[in-house]
């Protein structure tokens, strides 16, 4: 890392703390004492109010209405901004109005040549989903479901929910503590603990018909809850050994709790170790296509009766 550019994260680095000590600079930013005590040397002669404390937990600490520099961006970080935002259409995320705007700042604030790579770049990068004709086409596909924006607004404020969800033509609420909100197969997904049955589930953000903050004088606390979750946790069934056309596959698409450990530094072997519930005949039928859609190059360890028997009987389908 360049002298300027570690001054500059040290400054930002010790602006959000109330207090710090050489010791901690010297750990964070794996330098010397006398490298740390030279930048922060320099950083109080730019001009940032630092004041010392002597003593045995003596170290520095910030004056107030102290005021962090512009911060300054390579030519590499504007591609990486930007191609973040290119990469983002039709992924049917909030805030997408947002998005056009910060690119239209970008390009602002940075020099004609550097606009110039960035069109370039706009003309030639084509991502999943984008149109070739006009890729700063906003298609009727990348507009998120309408109470996505809704519930990241609130779940930001609080993530105790009250959540109002149409099942089958039948509506009925939840209280739910929100642990994740993600998306899978273009579908976006909450991951909550139910406050009344006291358990895990899964909810379609497309099912969702309303969300508002859950009253705080019913709620159990995030301590409680996370104890309530592992002890709750399911017993590893599948046990599978990937090569490397297996791993080449599960890159491609793999469900979000599923994740493997690689066996060599070269990752052409892995571990994959999960829970499938065979009591769910959904995601019973749902793992069983993944696996196949894996392909020959995995060895079973450990699997479920019921995937097996239903994994022979497709494979003597496919192949009689």
């Amino acid at each position: 890392m360049k002298k300027v550019e570690r001054i500059n994260i040290i400054m930002r680095y010790i602006n959000n703390r109330a207090q710090f000590t050489i010791s901690e600079i010297m750990r964070e930013f794996n330098i010397s004492r006398s490298t740390a005590i030279r930048d922060i040397r320099e950083i109080e002669a730019m001009g940032m109010p630092l004041v010392a404390e002597v003593g045995r937990d003596g170290g520095y600490f910030v004056m107030n209405n102290s005021v962090l520099p512009n911060v300054h961006f390579t030519n590499n970080e504007i591609k990486a901004l930007f191609i973040a935002f290119m990469a983002t259409r039709n992924q049917q995320l909030p805030y997408l109005k947002s998005r056009q705007s910060l690119a239209e700042k970008i390009l602002g604030l940075i020099s004609e040549n550097q606009q110039e790579t960035l069109v370039l770049l706009n003309q030639i990068l084509l991502f999943e989903g984008t149109n070739p004709n006009n890729p700063d086409l906003l298609e009727l596909s990348d507009l998120p479901h309408p109470m996505v924006e809704k519930l990241f607004q609130t779940l930001l404020l609080d993530s105790y929910l009250w959540i109002t969800i149409k099942e089958k033509k039948v509506i009925k609420s939840y209280p739910i503590y929100l642990l994740h909100l993600y998306r899978e197969k273009s579908v976006w997904l909450i991951e909550g603990f139910d406050l009344n049955e006291e358990q895990n589930k899964i909810f379609p953000v497309d099912n969702l018909t309303d969300v508002k903050p859950y009253p705080t004088k019913k709620r159990v606390s995030r301590k409680k809850i996370l104890e309530k979750l592992s002890k709750q946790e399911e017993v590893i069934n599948l046990v599978l050994e990937l090569g490397p056309k297996a791993i080449a596959q599960f890159k491609k698409y793999h469900p979000l709790k599923v994740s493997i450990s690689y066996t060599n530094p070269y990752q052409t072997s892995a571990i994959l170790k999960t829970f499938i519930n065979i009591n769910n005949l959904e995601e019973l039928t749902e793992m069983t296509n993944w696996l196949l859609f894996l392909g020959g190059d995995i060895k079973v360890r450990e699997v479920p009766e019921e995937v097996l028997e239903d994994l022979q009987e497709r494979l003597f389908l496919y192949c009689p």
